[in-house]
């Protein structure tokens, strides 16, 4: 127990003389974590559109004054003709087209029916999908509106129809933020836990003072511990800016308790620690440490769920991903946030990180090389 003080003691001493580090541990990841989910946002608006109305009647100018009014379409083209649309689409001036054909106006009067054209420029494929969903739904309650307000006739009146009313748990607003921030701030620890965990032992290595603890009497295991805990600590740290963080700026607070969002954190930092250890042990300079943790870290921030649903990979992925400690810390994350999950919801994953922690650690220690003890 002694052997362990004095290893954390001198961990501690040599995280305080870094001049670089605590600038690095604490302040990069704030500015990260109140920029990142501005620009790493899902929610498309400003889209341009250019508008070609053939008709120029009173229900086509309502059906352009609803797009223009709802926030997410700005006007950039009222054209002729089409091809005077598409060349705005060409030049990158509009996102998509809407044509409104002559006889709209008298199409729905006589028939009951009529038909719009809309063009998307699909180069940018999220733009263009949720652009076309979103100006698709506008017209569809256009339409409803228009049915609503329309004068009952018992000769022409349609069969009834049945109305959908959806209600969104959890996010009732669906707000963007409530799911990207705490997915962020999951990258923010795994960044920091994993590469600085991997720099320490090979700092030492390329120090020299590797050698002297190697002729030491100290347990493998006892050293593996004097270098996981002192980061595990910074990473606590790390957490807790995070949350007022979130607070501060996007308003989140954590519905469910902190005793479980902390006890997860411990479990999760235990996992990706001993990764970093595990890739300390493997290298020999701190630039093969850090193409290697770039390596992992990448791959969990795409496939982890940060940006996506898991579920929507294939199977053969999901399977890979069910390995990632990163993608069931940000499950949790996401249940403990915005539903209040105890432990009992989350043991899962817990389960599954401390499985995962265990191996990466045990590995690190039977793949760290003493020369005695």
């Amino acid at each position: 127990m002694k052997t362990l003080l004095f290893l954390l003691e001198k961990e501690f001493r040599q995280i305080s003389r870094s001049k670089q580090m605590i600038p690095l541990l604490l302040i990069a990841p704030v500015i990260q974590l109140i920029l990142l989910p501005l620009a790493a946002n899902y929610t498309v608006k400003n889209i341009s559109i250019a508008v070609v109305d053939n008709d120029h009647s009173t229900f086509s100018q309502k059906l352009i004054n609803k797009i223009t009014a709802s926030g997410y379409f700005k006007l950039t083209g009222y054209t002729a003709s089409y091809n005077e649309s598409l060349t705005l689409v060409e030049q990158d001036k509009a996102d998509l087209t809407l044509q409104i054909p002559m006889n709209f106006e008298k199409d729905l009067v006589r028939e009951n029916a009529a038909k719009v054209f809309i063009a998307i420029n699909a180069i940018e494929g999220t733009k263009a999908n949720l652009g076309g969903a979103y100006l698709s739904s506008i017209i569809s309650d256009f339409n409803s509106d228009i049915r609503t307000n329309w004068p009952a006739n018992p000769a022409t009146a349609e069969a009834p129809q049945v109305t959908v009313s959806s209600a969104n748990w959890y996010n009732p607003f669906m707000n963007y933020n409530l799911y990207i921030v705490p997915a962020i701030l999951v990258t923010l620890v795994t960044a920091m836990a994993a590469m600085q965990s991997a720099f320490n032992i090979v700092q030492e290595k390329e120090n020299g003072t590797i050698e002297q603890i190697n002729v030491t009497p100290i347990k493998k295991h006892i050293f593996i511990l004097g270098k996981l805990i002192p980061f595990m600590v910074l990473a606590i740290f790390l957490f807790t800016i995070g949350l007022f963080i979130s607070w501060l700026f996007y308003g989140i607070v954590p519905v469910g308790n902190m005793i479980t969002l902390y006890g997860s954190l411990v479990v999760y930092l235990f996992a990706m620690l001993g990764m970093g250890l595990l890739i300390s042990t493997y290298s020999s300079t701190q630039q093969q440490a850090m193409s290697l943790s770039f390596f992992f870290i990448n791959i969990f921030n795409m496939l982890s769920g940060v940006f996506n649903s898991v579920d929507s990979m294939p199977k053969w992925a999901q399977t890979i991903v069910e390995t990632f400690p990163p993608s069931h810390f940000i499950k949790i994350m996401r249940m403990v946030v915005l539903k209040g999950s105890g432990f009992s919801d989350v043991s899962y994953h817990l389960i599954a990180m401390f499985i995962i922690g265990m191996a990466l650690n045990t590995w690190a220690i039977l793949n760290y090389r003493k020369t005695t003890g």
